[in-house]
């Protein structure tokens, strides 16, 4: 099971550098204040758990993490929701866009014409989500340890799957325990780099061609860049040597 790229390397190099400017900060609190909404506790949600995570190792303060969480229950916030957009990208590539916003009729537009402008199309509901399974993906540095030692554990946690990629371990899990295995292995010693639910290729597109793959990182890119947007998935599998 793979289905990542060389843009999932690209994106988490980005997200470091979004940290240090302070971009990704909005992105990441409004994760918080959506998985918040089923509960504000994150011993009893582990949606929230993770979120919080994820903004503890990009550094976001405490306070915003706080105001975050405590958004669920101001009334006089807008109200986010989750919204997914699907579309299709240069050399035939499907994209999942999930997106937290308070006004879709701000958000629909942004997304449409930067799929629309950079070789995309908007598709239709279902169209492309179907090529996908959501899943637990889990990164684990070998940080010492050997790739096979690591496999090991992951499988022993729980784990559907594990793969070497990119020096690295990625684990995928079912949905419901992605918080169980990812305690589990930080339990056994392993570095835990990322974890997330996302959008698994079930059969990645190769995209060989250096033209096409600059053109599709791009529009990955400038759609990850859109202050609503919160996740980009592809089922690209960019091979060129760019």
């Amino acid at each position: 099971m793979s289905g990542h790229s060389k843009w999932s390397t690209i994106k988490r190099q980005k997200g470091a550098a979004d940290a240090k400017r302070g971009a990704v900060f909005t992105k990441i609190g409004n994760a918080i204040a959506i998985a918040a909404r089923g509960g504000t506790d994150p011993t009893m949600n582990s949606t929230l758990a993770l979120a919080i995570e994820k903004a503890k190792a990009a550094n976001m303060p405490a306070a915003n993490i706080q105001r975050a969480i405590d958004r669920v229950a101001d009334k006089s916030a807008a109200a986010l929701e989750e919204v997914v957009y699907e579309g299709y990208g240069p050399g035939g590539i499907g994209i999942i866009i999930e997106t937290a916003t308070d006004n879709r009729n701000r958000t629909f537009p942004e997304v449409k014409s930067t799929l629309t402008k950079h070789g995309g199309n908007v598709a239709e509901p279902g169209s492309v989500a179907f090529q996908f399974t959501r899943k637990g993906v889990i990164r684990v540095s070998l940080d010492g340890k050997t790739a096979d030692d690591a496999l090991l554990i992951a499988l022993d946690a729980g784990a559907e799957d594990a793969t070497e990629e990119d020096g690295e371990i990625v684990v995928y899990t079912d949905m419901k325990d992605l918080h169980k295995v990812r305690a589990d292995l930080a339990d056994a010693g392993l570095k835990i780099t990322d974890a997330n639910l996302e959008y698994v290729a079930n059969a990645p597109v190769d995209i060989s061609d250096p033209t096409i793959a600059q053109k599709a990182l791009n529009l990955l890119d400038l759609l990850d860049e859109l202050d609503d947007v919160t996740a980009i998935h592809t089922n690209a599998d960019i091979s060129a040597d760019l």
